[in-house]
């Protein structure tokens, strides 16, 4: 058994996947996993390189709609793909964290949290409603992946930054209907995790599993629960702000601890699939850019496992979360080389090609 590398094939903006946001909940997440456990430098780095690439995809799929729209729309009727749009919602959501928690940035925070808002109804309703019409199904086989999970991040990562903000004291004439709403979305979302688990839980034992069908994106069965992790300790931190959150403290504190111990128990699982696919069935390393949905999980564990920490009183974690801190850093920065590789490798086919 031996693992296999291979240039990753270059992407362009026709081929551009929905997913790609998957690269902003990466790099923020990891920054502020590197923040909490007080790196020197590298936060910052992480921020201001995210700054970069949300810019740059915002550009992207705008011009992308507007140069390829059949191939765009094709992406909103795929049961694959389109959940890729998720991240759109995720990305911004994460950003918005960051400007509160590593810039103190409030401002801008609130127009993140803003935006967000309008997108989160948009894109999780347009996406669900547009496959739930669309005629032509695929099998659960085909259609059903982890990156439907992306849903339940995306729903969780509003909750955050609503909180988050409402603590920094914006909106206060808001906060008991905010922080209710806040509340709300994490339930519901977290009930939706449970709809979604059961059905790809389903397809992993009762339907073939091929090696290519392992792709990266099935962390996100790790990553969904351990942003609700992280959303029901900042609902615990804030507690003290809304009285119905402090007479469910207890309820919420089970369910978070419930959340945290589901994420721990996929990590396990989805370590030794990992063995399957790349040592035992020889499926090459291959730069994909649903590599980012594979280090996003791993920054989200050590991030609410630091959470968990503190508002549990249970210091005995802290070395977990700072062990996971260290791999998705490693993990972000082998993703990073392999984006930088896949468009060194487009920019030499293009000039080749003329």
């Amino acid at each position: 058994m031996r693992l296999h590398f291979q240039r990753g094939c270059p992407d362009d903006l026709r081929t551009l996947h929905p997913a790609y946001f998957a690269l902003v909940m990466a790099t923020g997440i990891v920054a502020l996993a590197t923040h909490l456990h007080r790196v020197p430098v590298v936060p910052k780095v992480l921020f201001w390189l995210n700054c970069i690439f949300l810019v740059g995809l915002v550009s992207a799929t705008g011009a992308r709609i507007l140069r390829y729209p059949r191939e765009f729309a094709a992406d909103l009727r795929s049961h694959s793909r389109s959940v890729g749009f998720f991240t759109v919602v995720a990305g911004f959501g994460v950003f918005g964290d960051q400007l509160v928690l590593q810039m103190q940035a409030v401002a801008p925070a609130a127009l993140l949290w803003a935006i967000t808002g309008v997108l989160w109804p948009v894109v999780i309703y347009g996406v669900l409603a547009t496959l739930t019409v669309t005629a032509d199904k695929p099998g659960m086989a085909v259609g059903l992946n982890g990156g439907w999970l992306v849903s339940v991040v995306a729903t969780q990562s509003v909750a955050i930054l609503t909180v988050l903000l409402l603590s920094s004291g914006v909106l206060t004439g808001l906060r008991q209907p905010l922080l209710f709403a806040a509340l709300v979305l994490w339930l519901g979302s977290g009930t939706l995790y449970l709809w979604l688990i059961t059905l790809i839980f389903y397809r992993y034992t009762f339907l073939p599993m091929s090696p290519q069908d392992l792709t990266p994106s099935y962390w996100i069965n790790m990553g969904a629960v351990a942003i609700s992790t992280l959303a029901g300790t900042t609902l615990l931190d804030q507690a003290a702000l809304s009285p119905t959150i402090t007479d469910l403290a207890p309820f919420v504190k089970g369910l978070t601890l419930a959340f945290w111990a589901i994420g721990s128990f996929w990590i396990p699982m989805l370590l030794v699939l990992g063995v399957w696919r790349y040592l035992i069935r020889g499926v090459p390393f291959t730069y994909d850019p649903l590599y980012w949905g594979g280090v996003f999980p791993l920054g989200m564990y050590s991030v609410c496992t630091y959470h968990l920490a503190k508002v549990f009183d249970v210091p005995f974690l802290m070395p977990l979360s700072g062990m996971f801190m260290v791999i998705a850093l490693a993990a972000w920065t082998v993703t990073f080389a392999g984006l930088i590789d896949s468009r060194v490798n487009l920019a030499l086919r293009a000039r080749i090609s003329n």
